[in-house]
């Protein structure tokens, strides 16, 4: 057998063994069952995972369920998961795959991006929905970015955000949420093309946020954003860990613990749903906030400890 089919051939062997569970166990489980159906192994899916898996009742069923990249799940899977209660996919990849396959069991999509999910609202599943389907998103609502900018600079109103074509519905959002900010937004041809925006946005702002878009997932661009606001003494703050790590001041995100908790919570309020079949959307909540204290005292700011600004910020909502 060839190395290059072993890969695969393990990932069979796990969903064939995972299918087993459920066929066993299925005869005795409780409509809090939960079928766990994960694509790709990234650090955090693996984490919200274990926090799913640690924090399921006793007594009920648990099934995770690897699949390839894309793969769609068969109805072999389909018709042994249904009596399970609660589907949930982590991450983009697994997201397709379980929206193609037919089920009446409620399905939370999580662990996703505003923008995967706007690229998953034109596909039939969504636009027509046949079942109760959640849609989580891994980061905060930009409300809670704008409540921990206010916390930490509350004089200043002008936010500087570079963003792309792509970026328009975060922009929305932001916007949306801005009322009374002073919002300067330009726009960059692609992730990798921001000097000549970063040189106009930067002189009209107070602050510069990275937007959880294509350039918040670019560590290139997230340090040209950084690099930019270093060199005029501006704060920049984010939705990830990883920008405050690399020199943002700060950000309002949500843990794969904290992530896991609210994927359970709405699968619950899917199955206890009565009448027409919709899909509920909901921004992660509540937010962490994780602050970069050498930047803060490189900017000559005394803030609050990152316990005292998570309440402020969850307090605002």
């Amino acid at each position: 057998m060839s190395s290059t089919r072993l890969p695969t051939l393990r990932r069979m062997q796990r969903a064939i063994a995972a299918m087993a569970c459920t066929v066993l166990l299925c005869g005795g489980a409780q409509a809090t069952g939960l079928t766990v159906l994960m694509a790709d192994e990234t650090a955090a899916h693996v984490e919200f995972v274990r926090q799913l898996r640690e924090t399921q009742d006793a007594g009920s069923l648990f099934n995770l369920v690897h699949l390839a990249a894309g793969e769609p799940v068969g109805e072999d899977f389909a018709a042994a998961s249904r009596p399970a209660g609660i589907t949930m996919a982590v991450g983009m990849a697994a997201a397709r795959s379980a929206i193609e396959r037919p089920g009446q069991d409620p399905l939370v999509l999580a662990m996703l991006s505003r923008l995967d999910y706007e690229s998953l609202k034109g596909t039939a599943a969504l636009r027509r929905p046949e079942r109760q389907i959640g849609v989580l998103l891994r980061e905060p609502a930009m409300a809670d970015q704008l409540a921990l900018i206010d916390a930490l600079l509350p004089a200043k109103r002008r936010l500087g955000v570079v963003a792309t074509v792509e970026s328009e519905p975060v922009v929305s959002e932001l916007q949306r949420a801005g009322q009374g900010w002073d919002l300067q937004v330009e726009y960059a041809p692609d992730a990798k093309s921001l000097a000549a925006a970063l040189r106009l946005l930067v002189p009209r702002s107070d602050a510069l946020l990275v937007l959880p878009d294509k350039i918040g997932d670019s560590q290139a661009a997230t340090l040209a954003v950084l690099r930019a606001g270093a060199g005029a003494g501006l704060p920049v703050f984010g939705s990830s860990e990883g920008l405050v790590r690399s020199g943002g001041l700060a950000a309002a995100v949500s843990t794969p613990s904290q992530l896991a908790q609210q994927a359970r919570a709405l699968g619950r309020k899917l199955a206890a749903a009565n009448g027409t079949a919709s899909v509920l959307v909901e921004a992660a909540t509540p937010a962490t906030v994780r602050v970069n204290t050498t930047v803060a005292r490189g900017l000559g700011l005394r803030l609050p400890d990152e316990r005292d600004l998570t309440a402020r910020v969850t307090g605002v909502r």
